[in-house]
């Protein structure tokens, strides 16, 4: 009533959102039931209007489910998409849903309930990325997989494959964490709080948020905050793209480790790809991609700091802008997640190469010179020796343990017979016996706990 026009062409086109957000029917369907019914409690609307209501947005439901229902740019959303067809079915009656709500709560709400269950998701990909891991790690464990552990790409000291794969499945678990505390934040009710001021009508807030799943989120404190914050967004976006780093680390090195020059693994056909023009080649595609997609993770979380950062409470048009970024971070992380069980189960490891490369001559230098540390000689002279004992070895052509107890002695006399058993990669490993460490002892118990944490998890999300 208030416009004596309609809007430009070109203004309807801007305008819109039904294009991306009609994927929130669910939600919006959802909370509307929850809104009329809360409503009918109140005594704000009749039983009768409550049924029709209630029995008319599950028909729609229904319809879009089945792919029947025509969406409009004209209405603008899928909020007044829903509501038009509403009118359509039941009549007059639709008009009284609406009471004691507005668009700007509405969205807020069912944004909330789509990020919800999708970081749920998430984290079941999560659980099951982490399983995949852990049994590649027991299937690694069993078989003494040792590989050369770097630092600056270069070789440092031999670590157990099993090792490796229990560094990812750390990083997963906290990005776990991450979304579990997001869930906090994103599970809080701002429906009732109107366009920003709240409502003059006597409406249950607490009983829709249960109603609504919210649990012990319960309303929002705040109705000018309500509308207009989407912290909750730009945490979800920032999980999703610190999990996806992580999960580019990983899809690195499957990329290093599967090419020529390292020969470490090689990947399933079902995930890798051939060449156009060369026949030999066998290319890393899924780890690549996994690697790739996090650069698009990040933008989405970029994207929306720079939509939000100057805003003016309270409701803007701008948070629009938060949907496409959050669908697409949720879907893309997802199939990545889902990718890694794919990379490993088929993943061929040479055991034979990985050795070869761990014990290399010179990885047990840092064994060397704690040896000499339990000779009496300080860490520091230590080090200079094992350094001097390396050039040596470098010099003459040969591995380090290659060197001659008298040639070893011409640097350092301390030196004694025993040394060679020192210098053996599988003591190499077995002396990093420390919590934490490459020993088999403390990976074993790492494996397991890893494959119990991850089972439990994957039991949680399917029983939900």
């Amino acid at each position: 009533g208030r416009f004596a026009a309609g809007p430009a062409e070109i203004m309807e086109r801007i305008n819109a959102s039904i294009d991306f957000d009609k994927r929130l029917y669910r939600q919006d369907i959802r909370g509307s039931i929850a809104h009329c019914q809360m409503l009918v409690k109140q005594g704000i609307i009749s039983a009768t209007d409550g049924r029709k209501i209630v029995t008319g947005l599950r028909r729609i439901e229904g319809e879009i489910d089945a792919g029947n229902f025509a969406f409009s740019t004209r209405l603008e959303d899928i909020h007044m998409n829903v509501e038009a067809r509403l009118k359509e079915v039941i009549g007059d009656p639709a008009g009284r849903l609406h009471t004691a709500r507005s668009r700007n709560d509405q969205v807020a709400t069912d944004v909330r309930l789509w990020a919800s269950r999708s970081v749920r998701d998430l984290r079941a990909g999560i659980a099951r990325a982490c399983a995949a891991l852990a049994t590649l790690a027991e299937r690694e464990l069993k078989a003494g997989t040792v590989l050369p552990g770097f630092t600056h790409l270069q070789r440092g000291q031999p670590v157990l494959m099993a090792h490796w794969c229990l560094a990812y499945v750390e990083m997963l678990r906290r990005d776990d964490e991450r979304f579990a505390d997001a869930l906090r934040r994103i599970e809080v009710s701002p429906l009732g709080s109107g366009a920003l001021a709240g409502t003059a009508y006597a409406i249950d807030r607490a009983a829709l948020a249960r109603d609504l799943g919210f649990g012990a989120g319960g309303a929002s404190r705040n109705s000018l905050d309500a509308v207009s914050d989407r912290d909750f967004v730009f945490e979800t976006l920032s999980a999703a793209a610190l999990c996806g780093l992580h999960l580019s680390r990983l899809g690195e090195d499957l990329v290093v480790y599967s090419s020529a020059e390292f020969g470490f693994v090689q990947m399933a056909d079902r995930v890798t790809s051939g060449s156009s023009l060369m026949p030999q080649k066998k290319n890393p595609d899924a780890a690549e991609l996994i690697r790739g997609k996090s650069g698009r993770l990040l933008g989405n979380l970029v994207r929306l700091a720079a939509t939000l950062k100057g805003l003016p409470l309270a409701y803007n048009k701008d948070l629009q802008e938060d949907k496409e970024p959050l669908f697409d971070s949720v879907e893309h992380l997802a199939m990545c997640l889902a990718m890694v069980p794919e990379c490993l189960t088929g993943i061929r490891v040479d055991r034979a190469r990985c050795r070869a490369a761990a014990d290399d001559g010179f990885s047990a230098a840092t064994d060397l010179a704690d040896y000499l540390v339990r000779r009496g000689v300080p860490f520091r002279d230590a080090h200079h020796t094992a350094g001097r004992l390396t050039r040596l070895a470098l010099e003459r052509g040969v591995a380090l343990h290659r060197l001659t107890l008298e040639q070893m002695r011409s640097v350092e006399a301390r030196i004694g017979r025993d040394i060679y058993r020192h210098l053996e990669v599988d003591a190499v490993v077995a002396k990093r016996n420390v919590a934490g460490g490459t020993a088999p002892a403390q990976v074993r118990r790492r494996v397991a706990e890893a494959k119990a944490w991850a089972a439990r998890r994957v039991r949680e999300e399917r029983g939900r």
